[in-house]
């Protein structure tokens, strides 16, 4: 892989794509879990997704079980987080977001620092990246949470008027 736009990816229903089908959107990928205290934050994620998805934005959600809270299969996830959450947004299948076998998505967005200067592994579920249009990429750590003011002014700052 040599840019983000070539990171291969599997959606939840199956369908095989990259990055590159995003890359004109503010994409705000996020590594979510159906079992974890934080997942009350697909509610915002969304929100985000109902408020700037018609002006070329889009969530990009992740599952992982990596920290072992996402259920067993895809078909569970998918019909969870449509039931419990109502969301709309595309997923990917579970994806490692860790270790040697992390997915090229992710080898390249943890070497992404945060607002403290710190890149490196992703810590818990629902980190969040922004990746502009531009390929410029904004780290948040799980518990900013996605409606946070930095945010929410780097969207609205770099989407179409």
């Amino acid at each position: 892989m040599t840019t983000l736009a070539d990171a291969p990816l599997t959606m939840l229903d199956g369908r095989e794509t990259t990055f590159a089908e995003f890359t004109d959107h503010v994409v705000l990928v996020v590594n979510v879990a159906s079992r974890c205290g934080l997942t009350p934050q697909y509610e915002r994620l969304e929100r985000l997704q109902k408020a700037y998805g018609d002006r070329g934005f889009t969530v990009l959600g992740l599952p992982s079980n990596q920290f072992l809270q996402e259920l067993s299969s895809e078909e569970k996830i998918a019909e969870y987080c449509s039931t419990t959450w109502g969301v709309t947004f595309p997923m990917t299948e579970k994806v490692k977001v860790n270790g040697k076998k992390r997915h090229p998505l992710y080898a390249a967005l943890v070497e992404t620092k945060d607002a403290h200067g710190l890149a490196g592994p992703i810590t818990w579920n629902f980190e969040k990246f922004v990746v502009l249009p531009s390929g410029e990429v904004h780290r948040f750590r799980p518990n900013v949470v996605p409606h946070a003011p930095e945010i929410v002014a780097l969207i609205e700052a770099n989407l179409p008027r």
